[in-house]
């Protein structure tokens, strides 16, 4: 699916997403990415859902968002409490969503000026 957006000159927008990839700005990613609005992180070396670690969430955490979307795939999966307790202790809000729902819900934070970051898994 295509999405048509506004996009505001040197902003990360996803702009479109289909099975097994993820477009931002018009470049295709098969790989698991990490989005802001100003910076992208093209292989987040993560190849599943159950791989993620409490590592993973600091290093998201160190990227200083006011807001995560974690992006599960294909379907929407919770990840355990404890892998992202230390977004709760820095007041880090977390949503979890499928990735093609995240994608969309990125574009609109990012229209809102929001600091967001998009976690975005793609499994093989």
């Amino acid at each position: 699916m295509k999405l048509d957006l506004s996009q505001r000159e040197g902003k990360n927008f996803c702009t479109g997403y289909g099975e097994g990839f993820v477009l931002v700005n018009g470049q295709r990613f098969e790989r698991s990415l990490i989005v802001l609005p100003e910076r992208l992180i093209a292989d987040w070396g993560l190849d599943s859902f159950e791989s993620l670690s409490a590592r993973d969430f600091d290093f998201l955490l160190s990227l200083q968002p006011e807001i995560l979307l974690l992006g599960t795939g294909d379907r929407l999966r919770f990840p355990h409490p404890r892998l992202s307790a230390s977004l709760v202790q820095a007041n880090v809000g977390m949503e979890v969503m499928d990735t093609r729902a995240a994608c969309r819900t990125y574009n609109v934070l990012v229209e809102e000026g929001r600091k967001v970051a998009a976690a975005l898994l793609l499994e093989r």
